[in-house]
């Protein structure tokens, strides 16, 4: 199922995201407050199966970086940019690279409670800095959904899903960083802007 956004829809749902990014940086990136509320979960957020504000522009042809993950499946980083709302976001396509139907493996979501208990993400990956010695997290809004691709579910053989994923940025004079994610090989990329 593919799901198209209007130019003014992707325009509000970029602000929405930055918006959010910055109000997670404020408030910081761990613990949960204490606040045990249910997220909203109205059509406007949790519906989002696959959208990204920001995953079809600039992107190239040619991929960054390829993960291997289990059962055929594939994720090709077309890009890692930093953004000046303090934040990098990472995006490419997933495809299944076999020729039966797959389900996404809940593994990709973490095991962070937080991010789990609002469906399947890509909620599970880091960043990693090994000149900063730090790993960061995927950014959650202040509703504890992640700021990535949610609603993954099942992907036909030779089907792909651009995606996305933000993390708070490493310093400036970082460049390079690992990209990890559950049941995938890892791979360095270089982060641009």
């Amino acid at each position: 199922m593919s799901i198209r956004f209007t130019a003014r829809a992707r325009r509000g749902m970029v602000a929405l995201t930055v918006a959010a990014g910055l109000a997670v940086g404020v408030a910081g990136c761990g613990g949960s407050g204490g606040d045990d509320k249910k997220p909203d979960r109205s059509a406007s957020t949790s519906k989002t199966t696959g959208s990204d504000p920001s995953a079809q522009q600039g992107q190239s042809d040619q991929p960054l970086a390829e993960l291997k993950g289990t059962d055929g499946l594939l994720l090709q980083v077309t890009s890692a940019q930093r953004d000046s709302g303090g934040f990098v976001t990472v995006n490419g396509t997933l495809k299944n690279d076999g020729a039966k139907d797959l389900l996404i493996p809940s593994a990709l979501s973490g095991n962070e409670t937080e991010i789990t208990k609002n469906g399947p993400s890509l909620g599970g990956a880091t960043l990693v800095d090994s000149k900063g010695k730090k790993r960061y997290y995927v950014l959650r809004d202040t509703e504890g959904r992640p700021l990535t691709t949610t609603g993954l579910g099942t992907l036909k053989g030779g089907q792909s899903l651009p995606v996305f994923m933000q993390f708070p940025s490493p310093p400036t004079d970082t460049t390079t960083v690992t990209l990890q994610l559950p049941t995938f090989s890892s791979a360095t990329l270089k982060i641009s802007g």
